[in-house]
């Protein structure tokens, strides 16, 4: 594939093939990544792509597999040209099924309808068995995480939007749920709606339950939704790093930082860009501009000032790490409760003291096929060229 590398111009790329596409440098980026951790003899993405110079560097989890390869699923749902040779419909199927037969976390249910909604493809029998089983029995959803309850109030709007109304009943009580159980004075979110754990939330918990409130809000004309969303945004915006990291662990009772470790590229790419496009969208002041400095965090402008693209393999360095904390988060457990206790503020430390974990999720790279397959007013970074020498 080539790209040309220029920057701020609508590109119409050709492909190997001969055929033109219309994706932007980065979304073509992202797919030629994604051909690395396809598993053709599963037909799903891998869990994990080592970049350490192993001679297998694809690592296969199943049940991580297939709820990456859904959110994989939900990128191409946005994106304007899609490979030769990913059958949607048969890859979605073959991955969906597997929900009711792997050790999967609640999410991925959540993701199924999400994803089944953008693409416009049914919901098999047994997964929708074992949904209905979750959301008719209220008792069940005292186990529910932010991530669970975030992504399925989130495919239940994207269901109602797609005319699937059999799980819209369900919408109004699991927000009423969120609302009672999952919101801080602070503005932030708790993670858990029991428990000493709940206080602990990460950057995931925000931007989950943000975009289940956006989405929530916007379908049901839920006014309480979108401030919840934009107010935990707005704190979110306060709270982001001096060179544009979004910090990954909070007190959300407190609504302070604990921890900026790790600092994960997928949240400055992906998912951060996913929650402040709503933001956009509804106004709220700052949201372009944290979502430009999140971004350049990739391009170099962090404390250890290098890129965390691999452009030969079209990959990306999942995060910037503590020394010594790449294989253990007891440390971190530690930190994040004497910060809680004490009332200490998280700061940035000595990047000597910085390293990075040398591995990619596909997961990571569908989040920006979602969160950019549909933005043309972003230039500096769709067409960045960081991404012309694919």
């Amino acid at each position: 594939m080539i790209i040309s590398p220029n920057c701020g111009v609508r590109l119409v790329v050709p492909t190997a093939a001969g055929k033109l596409s219309e994706n932007s440098p980065l979304v073509n980026y992202a797919l030629n990544g994604l051909e690395r951790c396809w598993l053709p003899e599963h037909r799903r993405w891998s869990h994990i792509y080592h970049l350490d110079g192993r001679s297998s560097p694809n690592e296969s989890v199943p049940n991580s597999d297939v709820f990456y390869t859904l959110n994989v699923l939900l990128g191409m749902s946005r994106i304007r040209d899609v490979p030769d040779g990913i059958d949607l419909p048969e890859v979605f199927h073959r991955n969906v099924t597997q929900l009711t037969k792997l050790p999967v976390r609640k999410y991925a249910f959540g993701m199924a309808l999400w994803s089944g909604a953008e693409l416009g493809l049914e919901i098999p029998d047994p997964v929708k068995r074992e949904l209905r089983a979750l959301l008719a029995n209220e008792s069940r959803w005292k186990s529910l995480r932010a991530q669970d309850l975030g992504m399925l109030l989130t495919g239940i709007v994207a269901q109602a939007r797609a005319g699937e109304n059999e799980w819209w009943c369900h919408a109004g009580p699991l927000y009423r749920f969120l609302k009672e159980r999952f919101h801080s004075e602070s503005g932030l979110f708790f993670d858990a709606p029991f428990g000493l754990r709940r206080r602990f939330s990460s950057f995931a918990t925000q931007t989950y339950l943000s975009i289940a409130c956006y989405q929530y809000g916007e379908f049901a004309g839920e006014a309480s939704a979108l401030v919840m969303a934009d107010t935990c945004v707005r704190n979110l915006i306060a709270l982001q790093g001096p060179q544009g990291e979004w910090p990954w662990f909070f007190d959300a009772q407190t609504g302070r930082v604990l921890d900026f470790y790790e600092v994960y590229s997928v949240h400055q790419y992906g998912m951060a860009p996913a929650v402040l496009e709503w933001a956009e969208r509804f106004g709220r002041r700052g949201a372009r501009e944290a979502l430009v400095k999140g971004f350049n965090w990739v391009f170099g402008h962090n404390q250890l000032g290098r890129s965390m693209l691999v452009p030969e393999l079209s990959l990306t360095i999942r995060s910037q790490v503590r020394k010594g904390e790449l294989t253990t988060k007891a440390p971190r457990m530690v930190r994040a409760l004497r910060n809680a206790w004490t009332g200490s503020e998280a700061r940035l430390i000595d990047s000597a003291d910085v390293g990075v974990r040398l591995e990619c999720r596909s997961y990571e790279l569908g989040w920006i096929l979602w969160s950019f397959g549909r933005r043309t007013d972003l230039p500096e970074l769709t067409h960045n060229r960081a991404f012309g020498d694919t």
